[in-house]
């Protein structure tokens, strides 16, 4: 198993939790994708992706993002697939009921992420990448 794959498992380890503190994972000036969704959108820096990552979790009780599957996609990034729990503060609504399966694209350089880009549905991340769930 690589050294990439073990490392984005690190990070999910928390995620599935509901923990999304750490950023010791990030490197400093990381850009940070959305694909999709209601706001989709870019930023650059830590606070810049924590502001992001607010904006979710404020509307949200129990989010949580689970791994379904890591592939290597080659020396620099780690596709993600996931599904997402949870449920709106306002609405009630279940993640589930929107659309629960998405993907995160990784691009690791010198032991830390460079860029994420969140899909929020997992047909786009694997269109755009050209693979087959």
């Amino acid at each position: 198993m690589s050294a990439n794959l073990d490392f984005v498992r690190s990070i999910y380890a928390d995620w599935e939790c509901g923990d999304f503190s750490r950023s010791d994972w990030a490197d400093p000036q990381i850009e940070y994708v959305i694909v999709g969704g209601p706001e989709p959108g870019e930023s650059t820096g830590l606070a810049g992706m924590a502001k992001a990552w607010r904006n979710v979790l404020r509307t949200m009780d129990d989010y949580r993002s689970l791994l379904d599957e890591c592939r290597e996609i080659d020396a620099e990034r780690v596709l993600v697939l996931v599904h997402r729990s949870g449920h709106g503060k306002t609405s009630g609504l279940d993640v589930a009921q929107v659309g629960d399966r998405g993907a995160a694209l990784f691009h690791i350089r010198n032991g830390r992420v460079t860029r994420l880009v969140i899909y929020l549905e997992r047909d786009q991340a694997l269109a755009d990448l050209d693979l087959e769930e």
